[in-house]
């Protein structure tokens, strides 16, 4: 199972709590970012185009349990950038650990083996190892030799000592179907705990703005792939199952990004983990003051190619809650690949894009000129 139990039930617990005090909105997973330097340059990423100074920045133990606490979710995933640049971040896991919070460890596993010691195997853990495809297309995808062969060797090294590990995999157009049903198999026989796959996010800062996928295509790539493993059921996903069907054009589901709020050095991102377009100081004010209708499929031109698990796990989970049967009949029966898929969210009425990224780095960078040295965090390890 690629969601254990334990988790499965604490946060069923969590949700169905949610339900009964009638919030419409609550956190799900906590993004947390707390550095975006990174030792791959992916052409795919838009996560790293800051100036130095800013890459230079991070998030102390004491802002990442701050975010964890203000915000409240029951999983946290530490992204980036790359996290195990991060001399502080044994500390913070542990502790966050310790507050009873499921926490995924994203990587590119180029440290992997140099850290894995300071950390510890838990129910509460799990490394999540970026792999988009196999070897080729990989090394391809992080434009750089070799990271293939170190993920899994690592991946390898961290099932020995008694870790849960997932890998993290993102498609974007061009991806073969067979190739990638290959993949998974070959992953599967790894032992892996689980496989988070996503569509890519067409990041506006990105290098390779040529091969993000449009919806109807992410459809398809995906009714070929699940159609290669018994409607998905040959993979073990740490997904909704609902939130693959709906990636396989069977659901037509609205997008929730409260549900996966972003924290950064820059604060809570707005409106979501991919689109950064102004910052809240704290959880309260990210939740309270957002125009959360402004944005999502149909709403915002930026949004309407999106499918991304940030912005529709919470969805499918709510989905899940209402309707167990039907995600207990989905389990059972896979994937449908060959019925037609559902209608999608018009988009004709979505309003046009705005480009705002370079006004919050152009205020960060004001800031820290105005900052004194000896308060600066620049210790990357």
């Amino acid at each position: 199972m690629g969601i254990p139990l334990l988790q499965t039930a604490k946060i069923g617990a969590y949700v169905l709590k949610q339900q009964i005090m009638r919030r419409e909105k609550y956190p799900l997973v906590l993004m947390l970012e707390p550095l975006f330097r990174c030792n791959l340059a992916c052409a795919g990423c838009g996560k790293i185009d800051y100036p130095a100074e800013i890459l230079n920045q991070r998030l102390s133990v004491a802002e990442i349990l701050e975010a964890v606490d203000e915000c409240g979710a029951p999983v946290v995933t530490i992204a980036g950038g790359e996290p195990l640049l991060h001399k502080e971040l044994p500390e913070a896991v542990e502790k966050i650990i310790q507050r009873g919070k499921f926490v995924y460890l994203c990587t590119n596993a180029l440290l992997m083996e140099k850290k894995i010691d300071d950390y510890k195997p838990s129910p509460y853990f799990t490394w999540t190892v970026h792999l988009d495809g196999d070897k080729v297309h990989h090394d391809k995808s992080v434009c750089q030799d070799g990271v293939y062969e170190k993920a899994v060797s690592a991946i390898k090294l961290a099932k020995a000592k008694g870790f849960r590990v997932n890998i993290n995999c993102t498609l974007f157009d061009g991806a073969d179907p067979e190739a990638i049903a290959k993949f998974f198999d070959e992953v599967t026989a790894l032992g892996l705990d689980g496989i988070t796959v996503s569509p890519g996010y067409a990041y506006e800062r990105a290098p390779d703005q040529q091969h993000f996928l449009n919806r109807t295509k992410t459809k398809t790539l995906f009714r070929e792939i699940f159609k290669r493993g018994r409607g998905g059921k040959n993979w073990q996903f740490s997904q909704s199952t609902l939130f693959l069907d709906f990636l396989a054009g069977n659901q037509a589901y609205e997008c929730t990004p409260w549900a996966m709020p972003c924290r950064n050095y820059f604060g809570w991102q707005r409106p979501c983990y991919l689109l950064g377009e102004g910052y809240a100081k704290t959880f309260t004010e990210l939740m309270e003051t957002t125009d959360w209708d402004s944005y999502g499929v149909g709403n915002y031109e930026k949004c309407s190619n999106c499918m991304v698990h940030s912005g529709f796990e919470g969805t499918a989970a709510k989905a899940a809650l209402k309707n167990p049967l039907k995600l207990a009949l989905l389990q059972m029966r896979g994937i449908e690949t060959e019925k037609p898929m559902v209608a999608d969210i018009p988009l004709d009425k979505a309003r046009p894009a705005k480009f705002v990224f370079s006004a919050h780095v152009q205020q960060a960078m004001a800031k820290l000129k105005h900052e004194k040295p000896a308060n600066q965090q620049k210790e990357i390890a």
